[in-house]
C-alpha cells in the first residue's frame, strides 16, 4: 500500500512550448537537492542530459530517447512532485519513503519521462515504436566498474578505458571516493532484458538490447552501501492490480533437501526421501524455520518428458508430507523444471500445487531467450499468485528488475552464483563483489550457511566450502532473500548451537536494513531488524584478514544484550575453517564493536534491548 505525506502534496505544472525556435532545456533536482539533471535538446530535435551529485559530474552529455528519426522539437513538458511512502509486505524494511521530482517531455508521437529521487535518476519512453534506443552513458572519467557475469565470477573491477564489447548489468561504478553508481533496468514490461555494449576507450556506454518497454536507472550512492539499502527498482514498478491480496506471503529461512543427499549421522544416511523430508520439518519447526524446499527428482528424473509433475515419483508422499508439515506451521516448496512445466500444462500444475498447500515453487532451467524468458517469468510468477504461491526462479534467470513491489510472491532468484551450485563453490571475494552488484538488482537465493565445510559424501558436490564457518552464517543474514534457503542437515547445525541460534532468529519480514560499512570486493557489515525487533549484524571479509570497528550510533536509545560470534584467532578459509570464538557482551549506541576477520571469515552478533543496563551508560 502507499500513503500520502501528510505534510506535502502531488502537484504538477505544463510548459507550453509548441512553436519556439530555440531548442528548450531545463534542470531538475532530486527531493534532498543533492543530486542534479539537466535536460536539453539539440537543433536537430534530439534529446541529451547530464547528472551530477552534489555537484560532481557522474554522466556527460549523454542522449536519451527511441530511435526515431523525429527532428521536431519538445511540445511541451509536465513536471510533478510526489512525496509519499510505500510499505511492503516484505522487503528491506517495513516503510520506505517514494519520493521523486519528474518531468515528462511530450515529442511528437512519444513521450519522455524522467525522474530524480534521492538515490538516483530514471527515465522510460512510452508511445515509441523503434526497435533500437538512443540512450548512453557518457562516463566523465576513467571510472572502475563491476559486472554481472551469470553464474561465474563478475567481471571487475575493470577501468572503463579497458572495457570492450558487451556487458550485463547490474553494472557498478565507482567514480571517486564518495561517489558510486549502478547502471540497471526497472519494470521491464516487455521487449529485450537490457545489454549493454561499449567501444574500448570510449567510456560510453549504449543500450545493445531493443523493444524494452522499462524504465532506464541510474543507482546512486555516496557509499555502495546506500545502493544496497536502495529501493528506488521497487519504486519504479507499479502497485500490485486493485484487489489482489499477498498477506499470505510468508518469507523467511528455509531448509532443503538438495545439499543433504548423501549425507550421514547417527548412523542415518539423508537421502531425496520421505523419511530425509521428516527430519527436516521436525528440525525446522523446532527452530523457527518456516519452510523445506523439495528440490529435483520428487515427481522422476527432472529432464524426462514422461515424468508428470502431479502423478509421477514421489507425488503421494509429497502430498502427505505437504499435510504432515502443515501440522508443525512448515511450509513447503516444490521444484518445476521447465520439462515438465511445458511437457504438461503448465497453469493446471500450479493450480494442483496450491491445491495440494505448497507454499512456493522453485522453477528451473527455463528455455529460450531472455526476451522469451521474461514473458514465461512473469505468466508463471502470475499464476503462483493466484494459486497463494510464492516462487524462485534458478538456472540462468532474466535479472531481477523491482517487481516484488508488483508481485509480492516473487520473493527470490538465482541471479548469481549459488554456493556449491554447477559442481563449483565461489571464493570469498566473489561474495563480497555480488554484494554489491547482482544484490542491487533485487532479491538472490545464494543458498549460503554451510556447517559441514568439507561436504564429503555429498551425492551433488562434496566439494569444500571456501569460507569460515562463521563467514557463512553471515552470509544468510547479509544477502537479502525472501528465501534464506540453506544447505545442510539438522545436525550440523545443531553441532553450532549459538550459529543456529543467529540463523533461526532471522524473522521476517524485517524491520530495517542498514549497510554499516563495505567496500566492494573487500568486505561488507550488514544489519537487519527481525519481525520481533530484534537487531542482527552480519560482516564477511575477501581473502584479506581485516578488523573493522562497528558503530552503535544508529541503535536505539537503550543497553543491549550482545551475543558475538567471531572468527577464532587461528581461523583461515583454506586450512582452519570452524574455528570460532563465542562472547557475551552489553552495549549501547555510544560504543563500537571491534570484530576481527580472518582470511575468508566474517562474523556475526545478535543484540536483545534489555532494561538491566550495566554498561554505565
Amino acid at each position: 500500500m502507499r500513503r500520502i505525506f501528510p505534510f506535502h502534496i502531488m502537484f504538477s505544472w505544463p510548459f507550453l512550448l509548441a512553436g519556439q525556435s530555440v531548442p528548450q532545456h531545463f534542470s531538475m533536482s532530486s527531493p534532498d537537492r543533492k543530486l542534479a539533471l539537466s535536460v536539453w535538446e539539440n537543433n536537430e530535435g534530439r534529446v541529451f542530459y547530464a547528472f551530477k551529485a552534489n555537484g560532481y559530474l557522474l554522466i556527460d552529455r549523454s542522449e536519451l530517447g527511441p530511435d526515431t528519426g523525429d527532428k521536431a522539437p519538445w511540445k511541451t513538458i509536465t513536471k510533478r512532485q510526489v512525496r509519499r511512502y510505500w510499505n511492503p509486505v516484505w522487503g528491506k524494511r517495513s516503510n520506505v519513503a517514494d519520493a521523486f521530482n519528474e518531468a515528462v517531455i511530450q515529442k511528437k508521437g512519444y513521450r519522455i519521462t524522467v525522474r530524480a529521487y534521492n538515490d538516483g535518476i530514471a527515465f522510460r519512453y512510452d508511445g515509441a515504436t523503434s526497435l533500437k534506443e538512443r540512450t548512453t552513458f557518457r562516463f566523465p572519467g576513467n571510472f572502475t566498474a563491476w559486472y554481472y557475469n551469470g553464474e561465474n565470477r563478475n567481471i571487475g573491477p575493470e577501468l572503463l578505458d579497458d572495457a570492450s564489447g558487451t556487458r550485463l548489468p547490474v553494472m557498478t561504478i565507482k567514480a571517486a571516493a564518495g561517489q558510486y553508481m549502478a547502471i540497471h533496468e526497472a519494470n521491464l514490461v516487455s521487449g529485450q532484458p537490457m545489454v549493454l555494449h561499449t567501444v574500448k576507450g570510449s567510456r560510453v556506454f549504449t543500450i545493445q538490447s531493443q523493444r524494452a518497454n522499462a524504465w532506464r536507472v541510474i543507482l546512486y550512492g555516496s557509499t555502495p552501501g546506500k545502493m544496497v539499502d536502495s529501493h528506488l527498482l521497487e519504486l519504479l514498478n507499479p502497485d500490485p492490480e486493485k484487489g489482489m491480496d499477498f498477506s499470505w506471503v510468508q518469507p523467511g529461512v528455509a531448509v532443503w533437501d538438495w545439499r543433504i543427499n548423501g549425507a550421514t549421522a547417527g548412523g542415518f544416511q539423508y537421502t531425496m526421501s520421505y523419511a530425509s523430508w521428516v527430519k527436516m520439518v521436525d528440525f525446522a519447526a523446532a527452530h523457527q524455520i518456516k519452510h523445506l524446499v523439495l528440490d529435483a527428482d520428487w515427481y522422476g528424473p527432472e529432464f524426462n518428458k514422461e515424468s508428470d509433475p502431479l502423478k509421477g515419483g514421489k507425488a503421494e508422499q509429497v502430498q502427505a508430507l505437504i499435510r504432515y508439515a502443515k501440522q508443525k506451521d512448515v511450509g513447503v516448496w516444490l521444484y518445476l523444471n521447465d520439462v515438465g512445466g511445458r511437457q504438461y500444462p503448465l497453469e493446471q500444475t500450479i493450480r494442483q500445487y496450491g491445491d495440494w498447500g505448497a507454499s512456493g515453487i522453485k522453477y528451473g532451467f527455463m528455455r529460450g531467450n531472455m526476451e522469451e524468458k521474461n514473458e514465461r517469468t512473469g505468466l508463471i510468477t502470475r499464476l503462483c499468485a493466484a494459486h497463494r504461491l510464492m516462487v524462485d526462479f534458478h538456472d540462468g534467470p532474466v535479472h531481477p528488475y523491482g517487481q516484488m513491489r508488483t508481485w509480492h510472491n516473487a520473493v527470490t532468484r538465482e541471479y548469481c552464483h549459488a554456493q556449491l551450485d554447477a559442481r563449483r563453490v565461489f571464493q570469498p571475494g566473489t561474495f563480497v563483489t555480488a554484494v554489491f552488484v547482482n544484490m542491487l538488482a533485487g532479491p538472490l537465493d545464494m543458498n549460503n550457511g554451510v556447517m559441514d565445510m568439507e561436504q564429503k559424501g555429498r551425492v551433488d558436490n562434496p566439494m569444500p566450502v571456501p569460507a569460515t564457518i562463521t563467514a557463512e552464517a553471515a552470509r544468510t543474514l547479509i544477502v537479502f532473500s525472501g528465501a534464506t534457503i540453506i544447505p545442510d542437515i539438522p545436525e550440523h547445525y545443531l553441532k553450532h548451537p549459538q550459529l543456529l541460534k543467529f540463523i533461526s532468529a532471522q524473522e521476517m519480514p524485517w524491520k530495517e536494513s542498514k549497510t554499516l560499512v563495505g567496500a566492494i570486493g573487500e568486505y561488507i557489515v550488514m544489519a537487519r531488524k527481525s519481525a520481533k525487533d530484534q537487531w542482527l549484524i552480519a560482516a564477511a571479509t575477501n581473502e584479506q584478514a581485516r578488523t573493522l570497528r562497528i558503530p552503535l550510533d544508529w541503535l536505539e536509545k537503550g543497553c543491549y544484550d550482545a551475543l558475538v560470534i567471531t572468527d577464532g584467532k587461528d581461523a583461515d578459509f583454506c586450512t582452519n575453517k570452524e574455528s570460532y570464538t563465542t562472547t557475551t557482551r552489553q552495549v549501547a549506541p555510544n560504543q563500537t564493536i571491534d570484530l576481527a576477520l580472518a582470511p575468508g571469515g566474517g562474523a556475526c552478533i545478535l543484540l536483545h534491548k534489555t532494561i538491566h543496563c550495566n554498561t554505565g551508560h
